[in-house]
């Protein structure tokens, strides 16, 4: 019998510069996700990738004088580096410069044309070159700027072929209606319901006024604009439109776009009618996170020069406390505010003093008592039994908040048992034990307790925090081996088996010496 699959995707990056926090916010969400699938059995195609055409590539390009090729290469080659230094498992990374992706876009277009869902006309509007997004003099901000960076639109008249997207105005609706789980969070539903109740205009789906793109057939003056080149990536890459699309047979419908919640609108209005209009099933889930804001509340920005690095703070802090913070800090879904006063809290509360200090208590006491290795253990009194059934029982609410992408409460409970087995050693005071011989065996018993504790931990851990998650079992000579099913298991951890003290695996920061 075969797997179940699961196909995940992030938004695929416009090239802009270096990847910042809210990069790095998608993907780590993503990944998560991804690794959990697969621990519970799931065939797993996880996607991201680059968006490498278009008008701005082109300008940029000329400034730097350079090729829109050479460009987007440096650029993706940082992005495919960044994913690496941030322990992503993304399966592929699909960059829309590459061959087999234009020749389906292209193929894409003919059929769409042959089928009446594209004409050519001419369009008159507001375009936002950093957004490479056409707006109605209505949906300008107060002040005739793009309502979504904030920059100067120009009025532009030009010969385009239009998608007849307002055709699916109705047929979107009714998706909506019939697919509450369609959109999450449900804010963003709700916008979208709004928005497609204004009304629909066709979308304007090529350009003229450059040349960085890939050509509309039969009409190499026209460039298939953006969004129909970058969203169709999520088929393309499966194979969709080529010889061999055994993969889109496989994984297509997508399970899960995780977007930003600037661009619900393109995967949650067009891609639908895109798909419709190709006969193909719509993917089953969006999900649309907030913004890393600055103090001031205000979206992090580039030109503002306040955007987060998080190669610099992998580098600096380690990945996992980059990745545990992006997930814990805020719910999914709603905006959360970054400072480095909250990241260092988050790293020295949660992570040195509870998790990092926890794991060095336990090694520590194992070896100086028992020289590393643990006798025979007794049954377990009334304490044990109340840690071990928050053990076993975290198991499931861990994955229940994991399937809703409740990754803050996922972490919560997981931090829950670090907190419990920090009590359950000051309850137990093992160091006084060790003044009576005739109760090394409860000692032993209670320190096994701990590295079993530790073991189902660092499983719960291990999709959020992967490296985390291996050091701590290789504290404890714990194989390799990832068994989700092991972590509402008691009872698994190997006491014969010698442990020896390593790293601090969370070492605390000092404010004082930090220069940021």
């Amino acid at each position: 019998m075969s797997k179940k699959t699961f196909y995940i995707t992030t938004p695929i990056y416009y090239p802009s510069g270096n990847a910042h926090i809210g990069h790095a916010y998608s993907t780590v969400a993503a990944d998560v996700i991804a690794r959990f699938k697969r621990l519970v059995g799931f065939d797993v195609v996880f996607l991201t990738g680059m968006d490498e055409h278009g008008q701005k590539i082109e300008l940029t390009a000329k400034d730097k004088k350079v090729t829109p090729q050479e460009l987007v290469d440096n650029i993706s080659s940082k992005f495919e580096k960044l994913w690496k230094i941030l322990n992503i498992s993304n399966d592929q990374f699909i960059r829309t410069t590459s061959n087999f992706h234009k020749k389906a876009v292209k193929k894409i277009f003919t059929l769409l044309k042959s089928k009446q869902k594209i004409y050519k006309g001419f369009y008159k509007g507001w375009y936002c070159t950093p957004c490479e997004a056409f707006w109605t003099e209505t949906q300008l901000d107060e002040n005739y700027k793009c309502p979504d960076c904030k920059r100067d639109v120009k009025l532009t008249k030009d010969e385009a072929y239009f998608f007849k997207l307002s055709e699916y105005s109705d047929k979107i609706l009714q998706l909506y209606e019939k697919n509450k789980n369609f959109i999450k969070p449900a804010s963003r539903l709700n916008e979208m319901i709004n928005f497609v109740e204004n009304g629909l205009e066709d979308l304007c789906i090529s350009r003229t006024s450059f040349s960085w793109g890939i050509k509309v057939p039969n009409d190499e003056k026209h460039v298939i604009y953006v969004w129909l080149d970058a969203l169709t990536n999520y088929i393309t890459a499966l194979g969709y439109m080529s010889d061999n699309n055994r993969k889109f047979e496989s994984y297509w419908p997508a399970d899960l776009h995780i977007v930003g919640k600037e661009i619900v609108r393109f995967h949650a209005v067009i891609w639908p009618a895109i798909l419709m209009a190709l006969d193909l099933p719509l993917p089953k889930k969006i999900f649309g996170h907030g913004w890393w804001l600055t103090k001031d509340s205000s979206k992090m920005s580039k030109s503002k020069g306040d955007v987060i690095d998080p190669a610099y703070l992998c580098k600096k802090y380690s990945v996992d406390a980059v990745r545990y913070f992006l997930l814990r800090q805020v719910p999914f879904g709603t905006d959360g505010t970054f400072s480095f006063e909250a990241f260092f809290k988050r790293l020295n509360s949660d992570l040195a003093n509870d998790l990092g200090n926890l794991v060095f208590r336990l090694i520590s006491m194992i070896e100086r008592y028992f020289q590393g290795k643990l006798p025979e253990q007794k049954e377990a009194e009334e304490k044990d039994k109340i840690l071990i059934h928050s053990l076993v029982s975290a198991h499931k609410k861990v994955a229940y908040n994991i399937e809703r992408l409740s990754f803050s409460l996922a972490l919560k409970e997981i931090f829950k048992l670090v907190t419990a087995c920090n009590k359950y050693i000051d309850d137990t005071a093992p160091w006084k034990l060790l003044e009576n011989k005739n109760k090394n065996i409860r000692l032993a018993t209670i320190l096994y307790n701990l590295c079993e504790s530790l073991r189902i931990i660092s499983l719960l851990l291990y999709p959020f925090m992967p490296d985390t998650s291996c050091k701590i079992r290789k504290q404890l000579t714990i194989d390799k081996t990832i068994n989700w099913e092991d972590a509402k298991r008691f009872g698994l951890f190997k006491a014969s088996i010698p442990i020896t003290k390593q790293e601090v695996i969370f070492p605390r920061i000092y404010l004082e010496k930090e220069k940021l």
